[in-house]
């Protein structure tokens, strides 16, 4: 007798019959053969469904511990990107520390169940990609929209961005944000600014009170040499006086 891969007969009707082959009634009517061949039907699909979401389940387990955390959750309409365009893109993303995945959209929609990402769900259809960071909020749209200018197949869809929903037209203004080290850099260019700025005046104003100081001097020398030669005069004519 034939046995599927659950090692149930594949004829249940044959294999109940074949029983008893000299007897012309079977073991079970016709009715309990049709119950017990529908209970097996139904079993074999309830293991498979075991199966199916015992093999599922480390993929969603996957997902849940990249979006664990994370600031940043975008989806992407990779569609019509060739396979340099992908791995580039994959590989720009890599260095700037976002992790881009291909993933189901039923196994993500039970991942993301009762988490801040839920409301990505409605836009789940399609082959779609996640782009997802835990260190930079606007990393993944950033590179993302960059990445589209040379290869304009590369959609962004919607996103989260630190527990916020936003569609397409959000996610282009997320992208144009500086990343945060452009930003801090502008920062301290500006705070350098006004002390160099400062600097410069104080050695002009030391520069320029050096040359006051030498004209201040040059002044009082001037000023003493015609006082010492009005005090020598009178001096020399009360000495000549008498001898007259």
């Amino acid at each position: 007798m034939r046995r599927n891969r659950y090692g149930l007969p594949r004829n249940l009707n044959q294999y109940v019959r074949q029983k008893q082959p000299d007897d012309r009634t079977s073991l079970f009517s016709d009715e309990e053969v049709l119950f017990i061949s529908e209970y097996a039907q139904i079993f074999k699909k309830e293991v498979h469904d075991v199966a199916k979401v015992e093999l599922k389940q480390p993929v969603v387990q996957e997902i849940s511990d990249n979006m664990k955390g994370a600031q940043a959750v975008v989806v992407v309409d990779y569609r019509g990107l060739t396979v340099a365009e992908d791995t580039q893109l994959r590989r720009t993303l890599r260095e700037a520390g976002v992790t881009y995945k291909v993933y189901k959209n039923t196994l993500v929609r039970r991942a993301i169940e009762g988490t801040e990402f839920e409301s990505l769900k409605d836009i789940l259809e399609g082959p779609n990609a996640f782009a997802i960071s835990t260190t930079d909020a606007t990393a993944p749209a950033r590179v993302i929209a960059k990445f589209a200018k040379t290869a304009p197949a590369l959609e962004i869809r919607a996103g989260v961005i630190e527990g916020n929903y936003y569609d397409e037209e959000g996610m282009k203004a997320i992208a144009s944000i500086p990343s945060r080290d452009e930003l801090l850099s502008r920062l301290l260019g500006s705070l350098q600014s006004p002390v160099a700025n400062l600097a410069r005046v104080l050695n002009q104003i030391a520069e320029k009170g050096g040359a006051a100081d030498a004209a201040v001097e040059a002044a009082a020398e001037s000023t003493e040499a015609p006082a010492e030669e009005a005090a020598e005069a009178p001096a020399e004519e009360a000495a000549e006086t008498p001898a007259e």
